[in-house]
């Protein structure tokens, strides 16, 4: 194993006991046990299914079709009011950023140049304030 893959190794071991992920793995394993949300998303499955199986039907019944969709949305609703949904998607966000930001930085010390978004609202990398 050359040195930068064990330096990668070691970076990886840091990442996930950094609060951040292990707070994305709390969240994630409170989000796929919870038995609500699990209710709802089989629901919502059977509920997909059989609107494919309706659009597949040569001719639709539209009022079938009609409440399918509308309870199909009333579980999405649901679902992504459910506090466990909002602290996942949280989590994974800022999850997501640290490994953002850990990327931007091994550029830089490669290229020297800052990756640009195009807010300078937190950086001071390319003058362009």
């Amino acid at each position: 194993m050359t040195e930068i893959i064990k330096m990668a190794a070691e970076l990886g071991k840091r990442i996930k006991e950094d609060k951040m992920t292990q707070r994305l793995l709390a969240a994630k394993d409170a989000y796929e046990q919870d038995e609500k949300l699990n209710r709802l998303y089989t629901e919502y499955n059977v509920q997909q299914q059989a609107l494919t199986m309706e659009y597949a039907k040569e001719e639709q019944d539209a009022d079938f079709v009609a409440a399918i969709d509308k309870r199909i949305r009333e579980l999405t609703n649901e679902i992504t009011a459910h506090p466990l949904f909002a602290e996942y998607q949280q989590a994974e966000a800022d999850y997501n950023d640290l490994i953002r930001l850990v990327n931007d930085e091994i550029t830089y010390q490669v290229t020297g140049k800052r990756s640009c978004s195009g807010d300078c609202s937190g950086c001071a990398g390319c003058g362009s304030k």
